[in-house]
């Protein structure tokens, strides 16, 4: 089977088991076609995106609360799909990139529906199931400015993976305060997962950007608003999961520096 076929069934199918199975084995991409880009992804009723006021999720403070748990871990959850929807989206729109770059896209795809797999069946462990609670399109409300190769994993590896090494680290650490160790080594694995993903976008960044631009330079050139450097952090910022996924000092500095602020009111924007 062709990369292509697969990645195009997974983004359109509206069966969850689907899209979420292992990949099949020798999967090929000798004829990844002509640019597709799809504009939203096949889904269930139950999980069609809707709105973000209409997909509220308390903050993982509320898994102190055993009646919040599983809305915690649905949007956990859905959060996953998306980056499995969007990893196959990137191989349908992106057919030119560099063939280690369409290898490493689909070995994060095959990661982020592992993630997804464990936090569906942790869920249904404490009586919820997927599908239970409105979801958001975060994700996929972005997809009209990825435009090339670069831009991609500037907002998905750089943006959102990168602020969900800070997310991962201070849920895990909360979900083991409210005493739900099995809960907080899953978060865990996955915070371990998105040092690589983030890793994988650090060095295509490299070999994607202009020569005469520094880092930070071509990750701020990529990047349209509302995506921008401070929504590449937590609100608490773990430098050493930069260290581990390769990121040089500077650009950091810079991601730990950067402010919430708008920067098209003149304000400052790290």
């Amino acid at each position: 089977m062709q990369v292509r076929d697969i990645a195009e069934a997974i983004v359109l199918s509206e069966d969850i088991e689907f899209k979420l199975a292992a990949l099949p084995e020798n999967i090929e991409d000798g004829e990844p076609g002509p640019p597709l880009r799809i504009e939203k992804p096949g889904r269930p009723p139950a999980l069609e995106p809707r709105p973000i006021s209409e997909a509220q999720v308390p903050s993982v403070a509320g898994y102190h609360d055993p009646v919040q748990r599983p809305r915690i871990l649905h949007s956990f959850a859905n959060h996953e799909l998306q980056a499995v929807e969007l990893f196959a989206w990137a191989l349908l729109a992106f057919p030119e990139a560099p063939s280690a770059y369409r290898a490493g896209l689909l070995e994060i795809l095959a990661e982020e529906q592992r993630h997804t797999r464990m936090y569906v069946a942790r869920m249904r462990k404490l009586g919820g199931e997927f599908g239970d609670y409105p979801v958001s399109g975060y994700f996929w409300n972005k997809t009209p400015q990825l435009t090339t190769p670069l831009r991609f994993v500037c907002a998905m590896s750089l943006t959102f993976e990168n602020a969900n090494l800070d997310h991962t680290t201070d849920s895990a650490a909360e979900i083991l305060r409210a005493g739900d160790e099995k809960t907080a080594a899953l978060v865990e694995q996955v915070h371990l997962d998105e040092i690589g993903h983030v890793r994988f976008g650090w060095r295509w960044l490299e070999k994607l950007k202009d020569p005469e631009q520094t880092m930070w330079e071509a990750y701020c050139a990529n990047v349209t608003w509302p995506l921008r450097p401070a929504l590449g952090r937590g609100r608490v910022f773990h430098r050493a999961s930069r260290e581990a996924a390769g990121m040089e000092a500077e650009f950091i500095r810079l991601l730990e520096a950067s402010q919430r602020a708008d920067p098209r009111n003149g304000e400052a924007n790290g």
